[in-house]
């Protein structure tokens, strides 16, 4: 039914212990005429087969669907997607009428490894991180549409920025059902505008939402920074928490007013907040001692290995400064996102930018992504977001 890979001698010692990904170094030789995105057996040096999964040209060479000699099918498709609906409703995020924003599939976490899939109300933002979902994205989409039923309305396919560029897909963002969507989704009660068409991601941070409440706890009173504010999460969970004043920064006009659109959908004409313009380095030279409490949540710093030095220079030097400009009593939020910088790494860093500030530092939280993130655990490198925060004397 399908080609094959086949592996050298002992490089199915991974794949004995469940981790979803073939390197290319790992294999000894392949069948005829298999082109990148099909589905693949992977078969081991003693012509045992161990795997299925989508084959895609470069350093993961198979993204495994299976550990079993299975059709990838109609029914394959529809099953996962069902685990992981059932997954989010068990821990109360799917099918909450105050949260109807939600990631429903996460990649390996679910066992579908190259895709992503955040809900948005009636929509669905389906995003491919390999060649072989993009190729299966309609059969993808067609179980989608069963699983979920009236839950689902729209599914928006949005992979422009994230498949390999090399493959010259000649893909396009656009729906692949419905069309006439509302962007307006719901988050612990709170409303805001999600922008799939043009924001980053899916077009909304859903990771974050569990962090956003915490900080909704420690806002009241307070005059809180949001540093690299994106869509404003963060400021209006603040606002919620009953903030003295809630400050936005981002250096991205389009953030801005992204971010003012939110607070005014939910907190409409509240003179409390006021969005800036500015570089997150400039801005935090200028304002000393102004804040209780403060966010730094950058994009990544580290897409790859080769940029992880880079990365925690660029974390301590971020963190300095928020350590020497918060007031004395304050909390400090701070994040990274970048798989490649792992909690050790980035605890190091932020401990050596406490140092380097001079401030005594307690940690009050180490936080994660959350449940509707989750990390398979046999794929640590699916655990990406790290966090902590911090009292800062």
């Amino acid at each position: 039914m399908y080609k094959n890979i086949y592996l050298k001698r002992g490089k199915e010692e991974s794949l004995k212990r469940f981790h979803p990904w073939v390197f290319s170094g790992a294999i000894a030789k392949m069948d005829e005429g298999i082109v990148e995105g099909e589905i693949v057996r992977v078969i081991t040096s003693t012509g045992d087969f161990i795997a299925v999964g989508h084959y895609q040209i470069g350093s993961i060479a198979v993204r495994v669907l299976s550990f079993h000699d299975v059709a990838i099918d109609d029914e394959f498709w529809c099953s996962r997607l069902d685990s992981a609906l059932k997954m989010r409703i068990a821990v109360g995020i799917a099918d909450n009428a105050a949260n109807n924003t939600y990631r429903l599939v996460h990649g390996e976490g679910d066992n579908l490894p190259g895709l992503v899939i955040d809900c948005y109300g009636e929509t669905a933002v389906m995003q491919a991180h390999s060649v072989g979902m993009h190729v299966n994205r309609m059969e993808v989409a067609q179980a989608l549409s069963r699983v979920m039923g009236d839950r689902l309305k729209n599914i928006y396919y949005k992979s422009e920025t994230t498949l390999p560029f090399k493959a010259d897909l000649g893909q396009e963002n656009g729906f692949i059902l419905g069309g006439d969507a509302d962007n307006v989704a719901v988050e612990n009660g709170l409303k805001f505008h999600i922008d799939w068409l043009r924001g980053q991601k899916t077009g909304f941070f859903v990771d974050q939402r569990e962090n956003r409440s915490l900080l909704e706890h420690y806002a009241k009173g307070k005059s809180v920074l949001n540093m690299f504010c994106y869509t404003g999460g963060f400021s209006v969970y603040a606002m919620r928490g009953d903030a003295k004043l809630v400050h936005s920064v981002d250096s991205s006009a389009k953030a801005i007013e992204l971010t003012n659109e939110n607070v005014n959908l939910n907190f409409p004409g509240d003179s409390r907040h006021e969005a800036f313009c500015e570089d997150a380095f400039k801005y935090l030279d200028d304002h000393d001692q102004q804040y209780d409490l403060i966010v730094l949540d950058p994009p990544a710093f580290a897409k790859h290995r080769a940029a992880l030095r880079n990365a925690l220079k660029g974390y301590t030097r971020l963190n300095v400064k928020g350590f020497q400009r918060i007031k004395h009593g304050g909390i400090l939020f701070t994040f990274s996102c970048s798989q490649v910088v792992t909690k050790d790494n980035f605890r190091n860093a932020v401990f050596t930018a406490a140092a380097q500030a001079g401030r005594k530092v307690r940690i009050l939280h180490q936080l994660h992504q959350p449940a509707d993130h989750p990390i398979n655990i046999y794929h640590p490198e699916g655990e990406y977001l790290k966090g902590l925060v911090l009292y800062v004397e």
